[in-house]
């Protein structure tokens, strides 16, 4: 896991900087660096939106008396979608974007909860019950 998040921490640099570089070419260094300020913006406005609707749908499931599962794991890819927003970058833009958005979260969901089940499975996660 170290390793292949260690390959992301150099990679995804990488190629965000070449793409930017690329785009600067084409289309004018302000016009990229326009549109990099305003996706940071609009994502961060997205992310709080969503976050907002997140943790009141949660907080009415509490008062309910459940367990708001599906809502913390919205959270999570809002949370992980929001980081990506605030990146520079336009990759780490559009991974965002498809996080924070209703529509496509739910394919993350799935791949989130597959991991942490993974995980629980292999013995890395323990969930200690507390009364």
């Amino acid at each position: 896991m170290f390793r292949i998040i260690l390959a992301i921490l150099i990679l995804v640099p990488a190629i965000e900087i070449t793409l930017l570089i690329t785009l600067g070419h084409f289309i004018g260094g302000w016009t990229t660096f326009a549109l990099i300020i305003i996706s940071g913006f609009l994502g961060a406005y997205f992310a709080k939106r969503e976050g907002r609707k997140v943790l009141e749908y949660a907080k009415f499931e509490w008062s309910q008396g459940q367990l708001p599962a599906q809502h913390l794991l919205d959270g999570i890819c809002i949370f992980i979608g929001g980081i990506l927003l605030i990146t520079p970058g336009f990759i780490t833009d559009i991974f965002g974007f498809l996080l924070v958005f209703p529509y496509t979260r739910p394919i993350f969901k799935v791949m989130l909860l597959a991991l942490i089940q993974k995980q629980i499975g292999r013995g890395r996660i323990n969930i200690i019950k507390r009364r």
